[in-house]
């Protein structure tokens, strides 16, 4: 059974807290598992979450800052230690790459696993073949930092009452399905277009092109809020969002599910504030507010 959501293993920005882990969040897609920015503490917060080694394919950093970067250490350490039976794949910006090489050897251990370095450069596609086409957008940040976005292709769905209208039924819809037409009959004719599934992972940036790129058309986009809207100037001085920027972002890409996270420890108990902002921004779909360990389910096709 294929399952889509998003694992939360960390939420905090900068700092850890008693309650909130350093940055972490692991996407299920079907059958692949892709790790966003494992900060430090990410390996234990995977056990504490029911997540393995075995379940990531594929590794993206979104900036080499440490709360977003210094658990790479010890998840590729434990992605060798389990001897994970595929490949692993790791993105990041390709202007830290000697970061990411001294986190990939910081200690001894015996690598048992491929590891590809896929580094990225400039916006456009990392991934073109497969269920899915990975894109990568720069963000607006002190440091060189990328967003990340996944599409799902298009594909079709029958509808019934077409199908019965021309004639077909049983094994001839799975022929058409195959050869796009059966007896001057097309794929056109008795289907509609099934929207393929988006999903944007935007951290540490301000206000910039790339995070509207990145966002629009989402099901789901996973967005920092670092700082409330009172405290905008403190935002845009060291590269963040607030809360009702965020709102904004995901109102004006038609987003379905907004996913706040990545909070200033100068915040305590303010989750229904963060919301509220992000209401107040005029978006009306779905928020989460986040919180360390949750499993936010990406929303069932429209």
């Amino acid at each position: 059974m294929s399952v889509r959501e998003l694992v939360v293993l960390g939420t905090a920005s900068q700092v850890p807290t008693r309650h909130r882990n350093h940055n972490g969040y692991l996407l299920r897609w079907d059958g692949e598992g892709i790790l966003f920015d494992p900060g430090e503490g990410t390996q234990r917060q995977m056990l504490r979450a029911g997540v393995s080694a075995h379940d990531i394919d594929r590794i993206c950093v979104t900036h080499f800052h440490g709360d977003h970067s210094l658990g790479l250490a010890g998840v590729i350490q434990r992605i060798n230690l389990d001897q994970v039976p595929h490949p692993v794949t790791a993105h990041y910006p390709a202007s830290g790459r000697h970061f990411f090489e001294r986190l990939r050897y910081a200690t001894a251990y015996r690598e048992t696993v491929e590891l590809a370095e896929r580094p990225v450069a400039a916006d456009g596609p990392l991934v073109t073949e497969g269920p899915y086409r990975l894109d990568a957008h720069r963000l607006s940040h002190p440091v060189e930092s990328y967003g990340y976005r996944l599409v799902e292709p298009d594909g079709r769905r029958m509808v019934p009452a077409k199908l019965a209208a021309h004639g077909i039924a049983g094994p001839d819809v799975g022929r058409l399905q195959r050869d796009g037409a059966l007896g001057g009959v097309t794929l056109d004719d008795v289907s509609d277009v099934r929207r393929g599934q988006r999903f944007a992972f935007v951290m540490d940036t301000r206000l910039c092109d790339g995070v509207h790129a990145l966002a629009e058309g989402c099901d789901m986009l996973v967005i920092e809020s670092t700082f409330l809207d009172e405290d905008v100037r403190l935002a845009t001085e060291h590269g963040h969002l607030t809360a009702g920027q965020a709102g904004r972002v995901a109102r004006e890409g038609g987003v379905r599910h907004l996913v706040l996270t990545h909070f200033s420890q100068r915040y305590t108990d303010a989750a229904d504030v963060f919301e509220r902002q992000a209401r107040d921004a005029g978006f009306d779909g779905e928020v989460t507010v986040a919180q360390d360990l949750w499993r936010i389910p990406v929303p069932k096709r429209a």
